[in-house]
Order: structure tokens, then sequence, then C-alpha cells
């Protein structure tokens, strides 16, 4: 009797301890996101979370966004970078160079993520792509080696164009590279390479009027918060001036740019969450190497070309894998 009182009392004492373990509830992640959450940032911002989603950890369920949006601001940063780091989360997303480095200054210990640095290493984020070795990582989007690809490219598009133009942010850790890579890809070819350097976006509009005196053929952007918040006026300026131009991101040809070519920087964001998931289930950051951008984009706007006036060859259109009619 008593052996039987005994397994009695344990089932009953087992049914209960599995429904309490039934009913205790998922751990929630605190996620935080500091960027611009406004236009075609906004959008990359949909590829995290449905990155993050995809692997199981979904806004509303197991995870809580903490988000702080500068609204295209910069300025903004340092005090929501001071926020995030009181809100004390598991793990901050930081897409851009500008928001990392407000974080740094922040005093942030938490680990971050990055998603579309161009020079990890010269911005001092990072010991070295494969072992960062502090509470950052993330991916970079190569720059250096991207420049040359977009020479090429403008070259074989237009193999008449003598005299290249190259506008380059003086502020990014990746400029002498980009500068450098762009005067060796246009040498190969036996092409002149004329380096425009900008440092503030009020600085655009002499930037192209001074390649416009320097009798340019045919111009390149480089990858630079200054030149994408002015990627309209850009694009605006660079029509007018009759220029063939390639730009570092499709968002430069939506906006009317001629083409585009570079890494898919949504892509990049939903792999940024992949990172931001390990995080969450232990890992350090300071252990996950840096990654690289896999999927790349030519994006061509016909649309724009008709209307400057450019005749974009078969051998490009071709090859595009965006056409914008």
């Amino acid at each position: 009797m008593r052996t039987a009182g005994a397994l009695l009392w344990f089932a009953v004492f087992w049914a209960a301890a599995s429904i309490a373990l039934a009913q205790t509830p998922a751990k929630i992640y605190r996620v935080g996101y500091l960027g611009d959450l406004s236009g075609t940032s906004g959008q990359n911002s949909d590829a995290f979370v449905k990155g993050l989603s995809d692997l199981g950890y979904v806004e509303g369920r197991n995870v809580v966004f903490e988000r702080r949006s500068s609204g295209g601001k910069d300025d903004r940063y340092p005090a929501l970078a001071a926020e995030l780091v009181k809100a004390k989360v598991d793990v901050i997303f930081a897409p851009t160079t500008a928001t990392v480095r407000a974080l740094i200054n922040a005093g942030a210990a938490t680990p971050i993520v990055f998603a579309v640095s161009a020079d990890p290493i010269g911005e001092k984020f990072v010991a070295s792509l494969r072992r960062p070795g502090g509470n950052i990582t993330g991916l970079t989007i190569i720059a250096g080696d991207l420049v040359a690809k977009r020479v090429d490219l403008l070259a074989q598009a237009y193999p008449k164009a003598a005299r290249l133009g190259f506008l380059v942010s003086s502020i990014s850790a990746s400029r002498s590279e980009q500068m450098n890579e762009a005067k060796r890809a246009a040498g190969r070819l036996g092409k002149e390479m004329v380096l425009q350097e900008v440092v503030r976006e009020e600085d655009i509009g002499p930037a192209i009027e001074n390649l416009r005196k320097q009798r340019i053929d045919a111009l390149l952007v480089s990858e630079s918060i200054v030149a994408y918040r002015q990627r309209k006026r850009i694009t605006d300026l660079v029509t007018a001036a009759g220029w063939p131009a390639i730009y570092p991101e499709r968002a430069y040809a939506a906006s009317g740019g001629l083409m585009s070519y570079g890494p898919s920087y949504a892509d990049l964001y939903r792999r940024a969450a992949g990172l931001v998931v390990k995080i969450l289930k232990g890992a350090k950051p300071g252990e996950l190497p840096v990654e690289q951008p896999t999927v790349f984009e030519l994006v061509v706007n016909l649309k724009a070309a008709k209307a400057s006036g450019i005749t974009v060859p078969q051998s490009i259109t071709g090859r595009a894998d965006h056409l914008i009619e």
C-alpha cells in the first residue's frame, strides 16, 4: 500500500511539475536598434526584423525592441546612443559607421552588431576581420575592392570616357584605400582619374561644379553617409551635367541615378540578424568573424537614361539584376 501511495504521490507531483514547466514563460530578449528608420533605411530595417523572425526571434513573442531613430539627422545619435546604453539591452544593432561610433563614444559595453561598415578595422571597431576581439562585430562592404569593379563597369559601358571623376568623402576611414584603388583601376584601363573630396553635405554642389570645370566624361560616387543623404541632389546634378555615372547602392538608382553596383543592403541587414541571434544564444561578439557580402546587385535605370539622352549598352543591361523602366 505504501508503495502504491508513493507512486500515486509521485505521479501527482510529476503532473503538477510538468504543468508548471509548460506555463513557464519563454525568455524575452531586449534588442536595441540605433539608426535611421525612415525611407530606404527603414526598408532595410524591415529586412533585419524579418531575419530575426525567420530564426525564431519574433517581436512581441520573445523579442522586444528598443528603437532609437535619428530621422535622418546624424547629430541626434550621441543622445540616442546614451539612451540605449542606459536601457541595458541584450545586444544593439547599429547598422552604420555613424551609429557604431556614437555607441562607442557613449561607452557602450553591450554587444554591438553593424551591417554596412566600409572599413571596420580602419574605424578601430575591430582588431581584425577574423577575430574582432571586443564587443563589436558585423558585416563589411569591402569598399576598396568594389571601387575597381565600378571603374571597370563604367569603362565597359562608355569606353570613350577618358577622364573619370570620383566623388569621395574625406571623413571615411577607407578614403585613401578607395582613392588609390580608383586611380590604379583607371590606370590599368588607360583612363585618367580626377579625385574630388567632400566633407559636408553642403560641399556637394561646389564639388560637382568643380568636376564640371575639370571636364570629366563620367563619374563614380563612393560609399559615404554624406553622399547617401544627398543622393537625390547628386543624381539630379549629374543628370543635368549629362555624365554617365555609377553609384554604390541601388537607392541611388531609385533616386534617378543611371546605374549602381554594390552589395544588397537588405541582405546585409538580414545577415546581421544571424549574428545577433548567435550573441543572444551566448556567443561572444569578439569571437564572431566580420562577414563580407555575398549578394551583389547591378541596377540600371532605363528611365533615367532616356531622360538624360544616355544609351546604356546591351552588354550592361543584359547583366543587370534589376532594370528600372
